[in-house]
């Protein structure tokens, strides 16, 4: 399988990501260390988690999917063949706001590694911006933690274009580390902000993009058609903002690409991520081994000029 590489990083990882904010909130630790070796298995090699996944779970301290990754990694004993990324500076259950201080960042990495099981982490990033630290501390933190071994590269997730750009200057000006991904919302009906505000800021600073919410909570599946649907699963009250004239259009192109293409819906919106500029590895996450058979199909699919083309203009939010 063809690798794609993070920014300027030397961090190689599969054209899909995991994303871990199902462990240990809609999937157990044993359910879920299955479906880590099932992706591993298949060739992919990138995970995604945070430090306060999954804190909005009723009795949940948010520090459970970093531990069941941590669990596996000690069984497996193959540290050196997976990146994993976390992150830091996000709501949790003790943490009440978005915090970008040294201080807490330096704090928490320890606490990461600690239920990672790990003495490194591959791709280290920002939670959330608090808007409020100077860029540069921020930066000097993953400097300090870059200097000790404790993460190799770093990324961001929610913070402002006019902010991202003041820390890829800081990084240039002050010669500290730049960041090398970015997370964002984006996916196949969610395509304004990141186009209109992100795009061209990675393909300028040669950000790689790692987006979440690749399915739409969902949506994009096909299996949300009505209110019935919603209690299909935890995430279904998520949905209903879809459920509108340009959603189900999108959904009628995806359905006719997906049949041409003999697969599901979803693989086709993963396909069409993969196709746009800067992405290099969608998050998804699976709760059963039958969905993630249809996840790691999508960098298999050759979508045709006209199928995308297609896509484009049944998503294209201008209209």
């Amino acid at each position: 399988m063809e690798k794609k590489q993070l920014g300027n990083s030397d961090l190689m990882v599969s054209p899909i990501a995991f994303g871990g904010n199902v462990f240990g909130w809609t999937i157990d630790e044993n359910q879920s260390h299955e479906i880590i070796d099932a992706f591993v298995g298949n060739g992919f090699n990138f995970i995604d988690t945070a430090n306060n996944y999954s804190y909005w779970v009723k009795g949940n301290d948010g520090g459970e999917s970093e531990r069941i990754i941590g669990t596996w990694l000690k069984k497996r004993r193959i540290r050196d063949k997976v990146i994993i990324g976390t992150k830091v500076g996000g709501r949790g259950k003790n943490f009440a706001k978005p915090n970008a201080s040294k201080k807490h960042i330096k704090e928490e990495v320890d606490n990461s590694l600690m239920r990672l099981q790990t003495d490194y982490i591959d791709l280290y990033q920002l939670h959330y911006d608090d808007e409020v630290t100077p860029v540069e501390e921020t930066l000097s933190a993953f400097q300090d933690l870059i200097q000790d071994g404790k993460i190799r590269a770093i990324g961001a997730s929610n913070i402002s274009a006019e902010r991202l750009l003041d820390s890829l200057e800081a990084s240039e000006k002050y010669s500290l580390p730049r960041y090398e991904t970015l997370q964002p919302l984006y996916n196949l009906y969610d395509r304004e902000k990141f186009e209109t505000e992100y795009q061209s800021i990675a393909a300028v600073q040669n950000l790689s993009v790692i987006n979440y919410y690749s399915l739409a909570s969902g949506f994009l599946t096909g299996k949300y058609r009505s209110d019935a649907d919603f209690g299909q699963s935890q995430r279904g009250k998520d949905v209903k903002q879809y459920m509108n004239e340009r959603g189900f259009r999108i959904l009628d192109c995806l359905d006719e690409v997906a049949s041409e293409q003999n697969t599901t819906p979803a693989v086709i919106s993963l396909a069409w991520l993969l196709n746009q500029p800067t992405i290099a590895a969608p998050i998804v996450s699976a709760t059963s081994l039958r969905q993630l058979e249809s996840i790691i199909q999508a960098p298999k699919i050759q979508l045709t000029d006209e199928q995308e083309k297609r896509l484009d203009e049944a998503s294209d939010f201008r209209n």
